[in-house]
């Protein structure tokens, strides 16, 4: 009979699946921890850190004739005196701070204007030296032009002459190579 057993349940080895079950979902339960934990733990502890804080400063008054879990009346009440410090503080550190970024934003506001200016006179000696380029490229312009012309001119005058030495008789000779070199 044990061997129709082991062959109804794939040969035997039912444990041994059971326990692969059980260690991958103890497995995915960690990972599920690991990836959800921290989150969740920052999520609670913040507002049971904030109800241990107080804002209120704490109480200057003497307790011991009380009971136990009573709180006297003089520690629920905020003391004027205080409180009128702690606001005249308050507004002197935010009238400082104030003072502070304002001195900050001056010091930036000279900075700016210090690297406009700076910026300014550079453009403008890049324009200058951009004038001067174009003065002289149209003067080299004009020049070439003239180059030109005259050079045209001495070929005219060249091809008369020529043209005036052929009628009297002269020839082309060793001398007309040399001039076109």
């Amino acid at each position: 009979m044990n061997t129709q057993n082991k062959q109804k349940h794939g040969g035997g080895g039912g444990r041994g699946k059971i326990c692969v079950k059980v260690a991958m979902g103890v497995m995915g339960l960690c990972l599920g921890g690991y990836i959800v934990g921290p989150p969740l733990y920052w999520h609670i502890s913040e507002p049971i850190s904030s109800l241990r804080r107080s804002s209120c400063p704490p109480c200057l008054c003497d307790c011991s004739s009380h009971p136990l879990l009573s709180l006297p009346q003089d520690c629920t009440k905020h003391d004027p005196e205080v409180s009128v410090d702690l606001d005249k503080s308050f507004m002197d550190l935010t009238s400082e701070e104030m003072k502070l970024m304002e001195a900050e934003a001056l010091e930036n506001q000279r900075r700016a204007d210090m690297a406009f200016l700076e910026a300014k006179k550079m453009a403008s000696q890049y324009q200058k030296e951009a004038d001067k380029c174009n003065f002289g490229m149209e003067t080299c312009e004009e020049a070439r032009e003239k180059a030109e012309a005259s050079l045209e001119a001495q070929r005219e005058l060249s091809a008369m002459w020529e043209l005036k030495a052929r009628q009297k008789g002269w020839k082309d000779g060793p001398v007309k190579s040399r001039l076109r070199l």
